[in-house]
């Protein structure tokens, strides 16, 4: 290993920073843990941690320029995000009075959908590889890491912010496994599913 401790702590700092700054990504955790509680939100958490592993290594790798070369499929991507959260979103606010143990349809098609949300969110984020392409360098010599470096490079970058989204999973879930009176449930629905739609609206513009 050739990055020293020092500089990979400071790394993992900015991470925490990044992580703790509310984005597209907190919107969707919140609203599926509210929606479905921690299983409805940890496979989106779990997308977001693909992002989080590709970005660095678009990074470390020096090919930015994929980005140019791609603009139409960053594009493609990021209004299909936008898509996908509007659909759940408006789907979530049209069963608002059902019970969300009996109506799977709220989170629909479950594991996948919350998983393919997550991971279409991070690659439909261009300020994610930004934050990379514009840190990295910053924090380590490029030139000169090797493939041990990048690895732990690319574990941290996804560690920091999977355990990040997941506590927050756990916690919304908690809270909402708390609620049960349906008019209490109702409004849960109806503020997750104007979360989902925000993070549609959101998306194509960040």
């Amino acid at each position: 290993m050739t990055i020293s401790l020092p500089d990979l702590l400071l790394y993992c700092g900015a991470l925490l920073i990044l992580f703790l700054t509310p984005g597209p990504v907190w919107l969707a955790i919140m609203a599926r843990a509210l929606s479905g509680g921690f299983s409805a939100a940890w496979p989106l958490a779990l997308g977001v941690s693909i992002g989080d592993m590709l970005w660095p290594l678009v990074a470390v790798l020096g090919i930015s320029w994929i980005l140019s070369v791609f603009d139409a499929f960053m594009l493609v991507m990021r209004w299909i995000a936008s898509g996908v959260f509007l659909v759940m979103g408006g789907l979530l606010i049209q069963h608002a009075e059902a019970k969300i143990d009996r109506d799977n349809r709220l989170t629909r098609p479950g594991t996948w959908a919350g998983f393919a949300a997550g991971l279409l969110a991070i690659l439909g984020n261009p300020k994610a590889v930004l934050f990379y392409i514009g840190v990295l360098p910053g924090f380590f010599d490029l030139r000169a890491i090797t493939w041990v470096d990048v690895a732990i490079i690319i574990a941290v970058s996804v560690t920091i912010p999977l355990i990040g989204n997941l506590i927050v999973a756990a916690t919304v879930g908690k809270l909402r496994g708390l609620m049960t009176r349906p008019a209490t449930l109702k409004r849960i629905n109806m503020v997750a599913g104007i979360l989902l739609i925000c993070v549609g609206l959101i998306i194509p513009f960040v």
